[in-house]
Parts: C-alpha cells; sequence; structure tokens
C-alpha cells in the first residue's frame, strides 16, 4: 500500500505541475515597448531643460519634441495592442492540462501494469533464495514437462537412414541385454530427433553397463532429457547431472547443464558463479564453453553482477583433484545427499592440504571458486584473506585471487 501511495504521490505531483504551466501560461515580463516608452518620456524632459539652459534654441526643441512625440505614440500603440491581445483560451487550457494529467497517471500505471509485478512485494535476499528453493521443489516433472512442448520438425534423413534405425529398434528389442546395441540406438534417435526414445535407450545401456559408466554417460542422459522437454532443466534431468558431477566435478557440458539449472530455479547468482568457473577451467573450443559465452552476460544481469569479460581456458585454475577409480564405481549408486558430500569432501581434502603444505595461487583461487559455488561464503572469504595476506608480495597472485573475489561476489 505503501509503494501506491507514494507513486500515486508522485504522479499527481508531476501532471499538478504541468497542468499549472498549461493553464496560467502567459508571456512573463513587460514587452520592449514599456521600456522605449518611459526612456521618451524622459528625452521629452530633458528637452525643456535643454531649452532653458540655452543649449537648443527654440525652434531645434520644437522638431525634437515632435519626434520623441511621435515614438511615444508608437511605443504605446504597441503596449495597448500587447495587452488588448487575443487571450489564451481558458477552456482548451483547462481540457489540455486535465488531458495530460490522466495521461501522466494512466501511462505511469500501464507502464508498471506491463513491465513491473503488481502485487508483488518486495524481497530480501533470504526470502528469495527460500522461494527458489520451492520453485526447484515443485517445478514441473519431466513427463509433465514433455506434454508442454509443442510437436517438433523433425530432421530429414534418407529413406535408407530410415531403414536401417527401423531395423536396429528391432534389434536392440530382442537383444534386451546388450548395453551397446541400447548406446547405439539412443545415438540415432537422437539423431531424428527422437529425444524421449534416445534418453530412454540411454537409461538401459546405464542399467545394463553394471556401473561401468562415467560422467559423461549421465551428462548425455541429462542432455537428451532437456532436449525432450524444450531446453528445460526437469527434477529427473537435475538427478542424472548430480550423479555426473560426483563421478567428475571437472566435467564441462555437466557444469554447464548445472549453471542452466540453476538459472530456471531463479538462483542466477549460483549459476553465474557456476559458469565463471567453467569458463576459467576451458577449453576455449568447447561447445558449452560457447554455449556458456552466448548467456552469461544475460545471467550477470539477473544476478545483479558486473560481468566481465574472461578467457576461456587461460590454464590460472587448475582442477580440483577428481574422485579414485573406486569413487567413479560406486557413485552412480549415490544418494543426492551422498553425492554433494563426496564433492564436499574432494574441497576437505584440497583446503586441508594448501592449509598445511601451502600452493600456488591458482590452487587457492580454484578453492575459493569452489567454495562460492557451494555456498559457504563465508569460509571464502575467510579463505581468500589468507591467500591474499601469503601472496601480499606477488601482485600477480594478487590480481588474479583479486578477480577470482570479484566474480564470486566476495569483493564490492
Amino acid at each position: 500500500m505503501v509503494f501506491w501511495t507514494v507513486t500515486a504521490l508522485i504522479a499527481l505531483s508531476a501532471a499538478l505541475l504541468l497542468a499549472m504551466i498549461i493553464i496560467r501560461a502567459r508571456e512573463q515580463g513587460e514587452p520592449a515597448a514599456a521600456y522605449d516608452l518611459r526612456v521618451y518620456r524622459q528625452q521629452l524632459g530633458e528637452v525643456d531643460k535643454d531649452l532653458a539652459r540655452g543649449v537648443i534654441v527654440e525652434a531645434d526643441a520644437e522638431r525634437i519634441r515632435t519626434e520623441i512625440s511621435r515614438r511615444i505614440l508608437a511605443a504605446d500603440a504597441q503596449v495597448q495592442k500587447r495587452i488588448s491581445g487575443p487571450a489564451q483560451p481558458r477552456l482548451l487550457s483547462l481540457g489540455f492540462a486535465i488531458a495530460t494529467a490522466l495521461l501522466i497517471s494512466g501511462g505511469t500505471l500501464g507502464l508498471y501494469w506491463q513491465l513491473g509485478a503488481p502485487g508483488y512485494g518486495d524481497l530480501g535476499l533470504q526470502d528469495r533464495i527460500r522461494l527458489a528453493g520451492e520453485r526447484a521443489e515443485n517445478r514441473p516433472s519431466q513427463a509433465e514437462a514433455e506434454a508442454d512442448v509443442p510437436a517438433i520438425e523433425r530432421p530429414e534423413a534418407e529413406d535408407g537412414y530410415l531403414r536401417l534405425v527401423e531395423q536396429l529398434r528391432k534389434t536392440a528389442g530382442e537383444r534386451a541385454d546388450d548395453p551397446q546395441g541400447q548406446a547405439l540406438l539412443a545415438q540415432h534417435e537422437a539423431n531424428l530427433g527422437n529425444f524421449k526414445a534416445a534418453y530412454q535407450a540411454k537409461t538401459n545401456y546405464i542399467r545394463l553397463a553394471d556401473g561401468q559408466v562415467n560422467a559423461r554417460d549421465f551428462t548425455e542422459l541429462a542432455e537428451l532429457k532437456i532436449m525432450a522437454a524444450g531446453g528445460y532443466v526437469s527434477p529427473q534431468a537435475q538427478t542424472d547431472l548430480q550423479k555426473a558431477r560426483a563421478i567428475d566435478p571437472t566435467h564441462g557440458p555437466a557444469r554447464y547443464y548445472w549453471g542452466l539449472m540453476l538459472g530456471q530455479i531463479g538462483r542466477p547468482d549460483l549459476a553465474y558463479r557456476e559458469w565463471v568457473a567453467t569458463l576459467r577451467d576451458g577449453p576455449a573450443d568447447a561447445l558449452w564453453i560457447k554455449g556458456i559465452q552466448g548467456q552469461i552476460e544475460e545471467m550477470a544481469f539477473r544476478a545483479g553482477v558486473e560481468h566481465r569479460p574472461i578467457a576461456p581456458g587461460g590454464g590460472t585454475t587448475p582442477a580440483l583433484p577428481g574422485p579414485s577409480a573406486e569413487d567413479m564405481q560406486g557413485a552412480a549408486s549415490l544418494s543426492a545427499e551422498e553425492q554433494q558430500e563426496m564433492i564436499r569432501g574432494m574441497v576437505t581434502r584440497l583446503s586441508d592440504r594448501l592449509a598445511t603444505e601451502g600452493g600456488s595461487a591458482e590452487e587457492w583461487a580454484r578453492l575459493i571458486g569452489a567454495l562460492s559455488v557451494l555456498g559457504e561464503t563465508e569460509r571464502a572469504r575467510t579463505v581468500y584473506d589468507e591467500a591474499s595476506s601469503a601472496f601480499a608480495g606477488t601482485p600477480e597472485a594478487l590480481e588474479l585471487l583479486d578477480t577470482i573475489a570479484a566474480q564470486a561476489g566476495l569483493t564490492e
């Protein structure tokens, strides 16, 4: 209510000011002829004084009086014309003033109705984070998202290729326990734009591979689900991305889609940090890097961050140590909480090593970025302060640390 009251008062004040100007519009100040009239009258008095002192003769005085009188009459005529000239139509002015007031007030309301959010109160950071969490929990499922996606145009394919794919479907159906057949079917179904059939085949492959899968497999499964849902990252696709990140936290495509998901649920701040870290790790010619470059400025705008150009794959931030072979085999069966704990364990190991053995500025920067991605802002700020003290005499290292801290939102 306070917002509407203040907005209405501002709009009405502006409208009233303009209305008063329109209604009372008159030329201000006296005309130039009035000033001339005073000068001529003063000159007329000076003629008599000059005649009395003998400066001029009577004939000259009469001639001068005649000329001044002529000028006085001309100036007076101009003044009278000005006073009696046509007045501004009051009724028209009043109507125009009312129209202007309505245009300002109504235009302000209409503009806010289009660009603003009527009835949506101001929200603090904690409320926004809470609402983002609720959206993440209550967002549409994969099946619901697919139902809302309009039919897409299938890519053209030769009849021979279509017959081969049809034969592959038949063979894969007869050999339901053959993982390679399912992998081939997933690939060719995706080529034909049958993304639902493709991710179903990919799911079968992962199930039949008996744990011999990697981050790429889970990321491809998530990607097929995202494409089937028209670019939407569903909870089911998010689960696949979590498994990929648990196996390899540095896997570029998974990091790209993870940032996309964060942006969709209302956390552009975390999405921007994830994409910044991914850009730094590169490689520069990777497809996911190009995808991030095309969207990161908009994500930064949504996050309220001033985006600074980042050279992909600069080699300044080495990846966190990856999991062991045993970890990779068992990661697929971990729950989401266990996967997150695994990632935190890797960050903790790096943090402990740097605290006890020290390390390069690049490793410290990597730790700061990882902590900010995990949402441990205060811990990231503490690490940044420690690293800044340790590299106080190295300008290049300080520049790197300051850049990472700024991108992570740790400095003003």
